[in-house]
This record gives C-alpha cells, structure tokens and sequence, in this order.
C-alpha cells in the first residue's frame, strides 16, 4: 500500500513520526464515456483558451486571478517554501470526546503507523488516549491549505480524520415542522428500534446494488435481454400507527439487544 504522506505528529515537546495511508477505497464499477454513433472513447483534453493548441501537463502551472484576465504564478516550490517546520507537522492542539464531535466534520480517513523510532512515543499516546476515552483535535498543513483532524484511538492501531471547518458547513436548507408525537406512537417507534437492535457487524454489509450491476453487464456481453426487477408489494398501510405496528410483527416483535463488546473511542 502506498503511503500517502509522511509527517510528525507533535504532543508538546514529544514529536512522532509516522506515515499515513488511505483507510478507504473504491469498488465502484467505472464505465467509459462513448459517442453514441460508433461507441468510441471520448478523449478530453486541456487546449490554451488563447492559441487553441493542446497543452501537456508539464506545460501547465498554477495561476491565481487577481484581476480580469491578469493572474499571478505561483509554483509549488513556493508553497512549500512559506510553510514552517510547524506547519509540517500535525499540531495536537486539544483533547476531547468523540461523542462530543457531529459526524458532519469528518472528511477523509487514514490509518497512521509510526516510523521508526516513533514506536514507543505512538504506542503511549494510542493507549493513553484509549484510557482516558479522548482523541485529540491537530492541525497542519496540506498542499496549500490548513487542514484540521482527529487523531483516534483503536484497539489495533490509530486512524486519523480531516475535519471540515466550521464555516465549510452548509445550513439545513430550510426548516422543517415538527408535528406533536403521541406517547403511544413514541412508545412503538421505541419497541421497533429495540426489536432490530444489533451490533454493528461491517463485515455483514456489501453494495448488492454493485452485484446486479455487475450481474447486467455480464448479462449484455452475453447477449441476454435486460429484465426489469419485480417490485415487491409493500401493501396499502396508510396510519402511521398501523405502519409501526405491521413493521414490528414483521421483525417478531422481540428486542434483539446482545452484549456488546468494549470499543475504543
């Protein structure tokens, strides 16, 4: 697996190098864009709006406009130059719960390793961090801009999050009301939840969606006709109340709770 960026994390005077790598990927099944008389790939490319000509890649640099149609270059030998040693590494700047931070503010995760040397100084803040149920909240520098994270803790190592900014975040589009919630219809909405309480399990979720998919092109290459899925009947029930309670015989009916195991934060 490719690193994709080596950096220090920094605890007061205490600074520990590690590598990060990306925690996700994606399966999703990619398709070409074709032209629709002879189904050949459509090719895009970078042309001067001045000249016309194609442009390579090594050919282009970055170029802020400052004015209409008057930009000023800036390269990335230039960016890197204005950063800091601070700003190079990620800064710990608190500690805090996890419960306490809406998942709104979370981007893109990564698994963490320390480097060498770094071994014992990681080990004592993952277990630290374990004990005390914190992460903790850091700060560096990416590319051109600062980014925020979450450094957490697991039973098997640390992962670290980029955290959006507070005014990254977009308002709820427009309010919504808020009917008044009978206490009988409160109480079977809550035996519903207990009824499908389970642990998460990951391993037990799969994108069926990306199998049919997968399942229609394998279809077309063979030459097989596309059949429209059956629709299942999901009945007429209009009551909310008749909808709770059809829903929480269909599950039986039963709490579903079972002991869960400790997690880290």
């Amino acid at each position: 697996m490719a690193v994709s960026a080596k950096t220090v994390i920094s605890w007061g005077l205490v600074a520990i190098p590690v590598a990060m790598y990306t925690a996700t990927q994606s399966n999703d099944i990619s398709f070409n864009q074709l032209h629709k008389d002879d189904h050949q790939r459509i090719r895009y490319k970078k042309v001067c709006a001045h000249c016309g000509e194609e442009v390579k890649s090594e050919d282009i640099v970055k170029g802020y406009q400052y004015d209409k149609d008057h930009y000023v270059i800036v390269t990335d030998e230039e960016i890197e130059r204005i950063k800091t040693e601070k700003e190079k590494s990620i800064q710990i700047l608190h500690f805090a719960q996890l419960n306490q931070i809406s998942p709104i503010y979370y981007d893109k995760c990564y698994h963490v390793v320390p480097e060498a040397g770094g071994d014992k100084a990681f080990e004592l803040l993952r277990e630290a961090l374990m004990e005390e149920q914190k992460i903790a909240i850091g700060k560096t520098v990416m590319g051109s801009h600062e980014t925020l994270m979450a450094i957490i803790p697991r039973e098997d190592g640390v992962l670290i999050s980029t955290m959006h900014f507070e005014d990254e975040l977009k308002d709820i589009p427009k309010a919504y009301n808020k009917p008044e919630v009978s206490d009988a219809e409160l109480k079977m909405a809550r035996q519903l939840i207990a009824s499908m309480d389970t642990p998460f399990e990951p391993e037990q979720y799969h994108d069926e969606y990306q199998v049919k998919l997968r399942q229609l092109i394998e279809d077309k290459i063979a030459g097989k006709e596309v059949v429209a899925a059956s629709t299942k009947d999901q009945g007429n029930v209009i009551d909310l109340m008749d909808a709770l309670k059809a829903s929480i015989e269909k599950t039986g009916g039963k709490p579903k709770r079972t002991a869960r195991k400790k997690q880290g934060a």
